[in-house]
């Protein structure tokens, strides 16, 4: 394995899927391009009637903060990372980027909505699964617990 791609959005599943993937591609010693996907616009409500317009998505500093907390981790273990903000559908984004740069995996996290929240506001993990010719290691976000003492 030479070069991971991982999705990152800040979200507590994509830094649990930065952890994880920088450490495999330490023990893979392999290259991490990390890639945060922004739309193109965003929605607004412009009437009482349930009518939307479509306003243009500015990256803000929220967004460079989130590929750059992602480079310092990679940077901790050092282990060699290049960062890039994709602006449009995160899963075409993520698949196309992932094909251009030619990774031999994609890393990306789960919120675990579920069944049908997943179907109703799409899931990124799982559209990449789908899709993608590549491998891909989803990684869920869930909370560590404490063992229960006897």
């Amino acid at each position: 394995m030479k070069r991971i791609l991982i999705a990152t959005d800040g979200s507590d599943a994509a830094r649990h899927a930065v952890e994880l993937g920088v450490e495999l591609a330490k023990d893979e010693d392999a290259a991490i391009a990390f890639v945060h996907v922004v739309p193109l616009s965003y929605l607004v409500p412009t009437s009482g009637f349930g009518l939307v317009g479509h306003l243009p998505y500015e990256p803000t500093a929220s967004d460079e903060a989130v590929l750059d907390d992602a480079i310092a981790v990679a940077d901790r273990e050092g282990v060699p990372a290049i960062s890039k903000m994709l602006r449009g559908n995160a899963v075409t984004e993520l698949i196309a980027y992932a094909d251009l740069i030619g990774v031999d995996l994609i890393v990306v996290g789960s919120r675990g909505h579920g069944t049908i929240a997943s179907a109703l506001l799409g899931s990124v993990s799982r559209g990449v699964l789908t899709h993608s010719r590549r491998p891909v290691m989803i990684v869920r976000a869930v909370p560590v617990q404490e063992p229960v003492a006897a």
